[in-house]
């Protein structure tokens, strides 16, 4: 019932930036915390940020200073800002919402991207 749909990734150079939206759609529940996590080849899938409903975040270390996570409630949307991009940061990014009054989390279908050096 609910979809989570990424947009913004692509091809970049190292030190570039890019900004990832992802929406959330078709909920019968109010979305708690959104956030994001990669998965790189070979990699297991691993957390990049958390932004709860009240604006509380957690970032991993690997990106922590150069990537920001945002949201907007009136639009269910989450953000990555990612800055100074490096070549270790390319994988698949995937969106995810926690349903509030509800068990379990959404998941988008991810949204490649690729760092150049």
């Amino acid at each position: 019932q609910v979809q989570l749909v990424e947009s913004g990734g692509g091809l970049v150079q190292a030190g570039g930036s890019l900004l990832l939206s992802c929406v959330a759609s078709g909920s019968r529940f109010s979305v708690g915390s959104m956030g994001w996590y990669r998965q790189a080849p070979g990699k297991q899938r691993e957390l990049v940020a958390i932004i709860t409903r009240g604006g509380n975040t957690n970032y991993a270390y690997s990106v922590k200073g150069r990537f920001t996570v945002s949201r907007d409630n009136a639009k269910n949307t989450v953000y990555l800002q990612m800055n100074s991009l490096k070549p270790e940061d390319a994988a698949v990014y995937y969106c995810y919402a926690n349903p509030i009054g509800a068990p379990g989390a959404y998941w988008g279908q991810g949204t490649q991207v690729t760092v150049s050096s």
